[in-house]
């Protein structure tokens, strides 16, 4: 049964036949008429050749719950880590703190908003990669090779449907709302983000019109979504380093890093926000003892 959000899945619903006459007809029938349906293939969507055709089945496979983070090697400096990161946008920078902070330990994930034909959708890495979103299930549809349409998942809230890319050993996914895009614009969206993995392991992504990658200091009602990176998982402590140029105030924490319902605090150092949520004393030692070098 199509997803109440699958703008694509949506097609005609047949009648069940009834059959009459002997017992005898209806079993020697039902054989051959079940596999006329079981053969055949799912049409494709209308006006676009070449798109909107489901891949044949493949058996259940369990899809393996690995981190989608990227952990890298901190250099030593007095009691302080260092670490190089780059962001989603390719810019690189240096981050320093106190080693009790353990910043790298947490790992690193990218976060990008994105318009698409205007509309606006965010783009994250989900900590438990595919298998976060996939559930044990299977995607509704292959939109590329490296693009799969997931259905919307449970207890998502204000999220519909996810689209799911695949770069390198990253997986993005973008959330989509439950009005849904339209065929053509999750297809605009499959085939004009692109992104490569630096030498350091760290996702930088580009995308071509019809699709806008928000730029730094960027908001939507408010909120950061421009380029940031994400120290943390689903829970515990986390922070987010949010490319601002100016970025002198405090800001409110970001929507996704404040509605933890754990404390969190802000603060601006050289064009990045600093956003921590979790433990009180780790958020008062991110805030004020993370520094960034923009390279």
């Amino acid at each position: 049964m199509a997803d109440q959000f699958d703008v694509i899945e949506a097609g005609q619903h047949h009648r069940r036949r009834r059959w009459t006459g002997i017992a005898v007809l209806a079993a020697l029938l039902a054989i051959p008429v079940a596999g006329l349906l079981a053969g055949r293939a799912p049409e494709p969507e209308p006006g676009i050749p070449g798109y909107g055709t489901r891949p044949s089945a493949a058996p259940m496979t369990t899809t393996k719950a690995a981190p989608n983070v990227l952990f890298v090697t901190p250099r030593t400096k007095g009691g302080d880590e260092v670490i190089r990161v780059v962001f989603p946008d390719g810019t690189p920078a240096e981050v320093r703190y106190p080693a009790r902070l353990g910043l790298a330990a947490l790992g690193s994930r990218p976060f990008q908003g994105a318009w698409v034909e205007g509309q606006y959708r965010r783009m994250s890495a989900p900590y438990g990669g595919a298998a976060e979103v996939s559930k044990g299930g299977k995607p509704l549809r292959n939109l590329t090779p490296d693009v799969e349409l997931w259905p919307r998942q449970p207890g998502s809230g204000s999220y519909g449907q996810v689209l799911l890319f695949a770069f390198g050993d990253w997986r993005l996914a973008l959330y989509d709302r439950p009005e849904g895009l339209t065929f053509e614009q999750r297809m605009a969206a499959a085939g004009h983000i692109r992104g490569r993995v630096t030498k350091g392991g760290y996702l930088v992504l580009a995308a071509t019109d019809p699709v806008r990658l928000a730029r730094p200091g960027e908001t939507v009602q408010g909120d950061p979504v421009g380029p940031q990176l994400w120290f943390g998982g689903v829970a515990g402590d986390v922070v987010g380093l949010i490319l601002v140029p100016g970025c002198e105030a405090a800001p409110p924490a970001p929507m996704m890093i404040d509605r933890r319902g754990r404390p969190s605090r802000t603060a601006c150092r050289g064009g990045v926000q600093i956003a921590a949520s979790g433990s009180p004393a780790f958020v008062e030692r991110a805030v004020k003892e993370i520094r960034i070098t923009l390279k």
